[in-house]
């Protein structure tokens, strides 16, 4: 596959998942929009990612390309039926994209916490061989209030309820973080939202104690990731 990865921070890239693809022979180009870069044809590409950010999905004038980027997801997912993964922002964009609605969290999530999947998602294909319950990394202050018509929603905590949803057969996102790595957590406490958040919430020092809660579930965090993207491939191929 050939997969087209949209960022909105250099540090916020597909993680773990590049040894994956690599492995498996797979390619991948990034846009990074943030930085001015163009929106490329869909021509080329097998796959749409798109990746978390700083940044909330209401701030288009703040951030203008926001607007378009959400027009892009809808005719590849909608129109072209590409295969789609969305990672925090990218799950927040994919519901404004397709008709949902997305705003602040009455409680942010900060930090390692459970969730849970619910029907479709413990007998779906993404989540098969995760336990119902896992813990995850959250890193989030808005969340999606209303799904857009007909998906489904497959994983959910007591904070936020559309912790993963799917729409359509190939088009699949998650609020929650499973592409960890060991400097995951030290590059994204560079980025001053985030940085301001995590003090907030977990008061200063942070960035250590919680640096130190990932690393200490980094293999479990890792062997979810290779996991989900083995089933994240073989749904996308029986939809195929």
């Amino acid at each position: 596959m050939h997969i087209l990865v949209l960022q909105h921070e250099s540090v916020e890239h597909p993680g773990i998942f590049r040894s994956f693809l690599k492995e498996d022979g797979h390619t991948w180009d990034a846009v990074e929009l943030d930085q001015g870069e163009a929106l490329p044809e869909l021509g080329g590409y097998d796959a749409l990612w798109v990746m978390g950010g700083p940044m909330d999905v209401w701030q288009e004038d703040a951030h203008p390309w926001l607007k378009d980027e959400k027009a892009f997801i809808r005719k590849a997912v909608e129109e072209k039926g590409l295969p789609f993964l969305g990672l925090c922002l990218g799950h927040q964009l994919l519901a404004e994209a397709l008709g949902g609605s997305v705003g602040p969290s009455d409680t942010p999530e900060i930090g390692v916490m459970e969730v849970q999947l619910t029907e479709a998602g413990a007998t779906g294909v993404l989540f098969d061989g995760l336990p119902e319950k896992f813990e995850t990394l959250q890193w989030h202050s808005a969340e999606v209030k209303q799904m857009p018509a007909g998906a489904q929603c497959l994983a959910t905590s007591p904070a936020c309820p559309v912790q993963a949803m799917k729409w359509g057969t190939r088009a699949v996102s998650m609020q929650f973080h499973i592409e960890l790595e060991a400097d995951t957590v030290r590059n994204w406490a560079d980025i001053p939202v985030y940085a301001g958040a995590l003090e907030k919430a977990m008061g200063k020092g942070a960035v250590e104690s919680f640096d130190a809660a990932c690393a200490k579930r980094m293999d479990t965090f890792n062997d979810m990731a290779e996991r989900l993207y083995m089933n994240w491939l073989q749904m996308t191929a029986k939809a195929g």
